[in-house]
């Protein structure tokens, strides 16, 4: 499982994606994810060049399944990425980009259910103080 922890925006600063370690492949993740010290909510995660958006940098983007009332720009994202959904790849149009990703996210949301990953929203990483822990140390 890798984890990692950091200051909430759209895409991941570019020294996590750089510390990712060297043999994760890229595509699309899921796992689990909670905003400061709030509540552990399900996620997917996509990590690659967004090739639909014809990125030049490798990138790192959660979405985390949950509706929050209010803006939390500047709190620290606490991911666990606890399994593979897919390989990244292209598509020929936005409606189709938008389709996958919403069967990605209930894809994710059904894996999340089954036992072995259930348990992982209660792990000992969620508990520890936001000032512990910056990018995974």
């Amino acid at each position: 499982m890798y984890r990692e922890q950091i200051l909430i925006s759209a895409n991941f600063p570019e020294q996590v994606v750089d510390n990712l370690p060297a043999d994760v492949s890229t595509g699309i993740y899921y796992g689990w994810a909670s905003v400061g010290s709030g509540d552990v909510h399900k996620m997917v995660v996509s990590i690659g060049w967004n090739p639909y958006y014809k990125n030049t940098k490798k990138s790192m983007e959660t979405h985390i399944i949950h509706t929050f009332k209010e803006d939390f720009y500047g709190e620290i994202l606490n991911v666990a990425i606890v399994g593979y959904l897919r390989p990244e790849k292209n598509f020929d149009s936005l409606e189709s980009l938008i389709s996958a990703i919403q069967g990605d996210i209930e894809e994710a949301k059904k894996r999340l259910d089954l036992p072995e990953h259930l348990k992982l929203k209660e792990d000992n990483f969620f508990q520890v103080p936001k000032s512990k822990i910056m990018n995974g140390h």
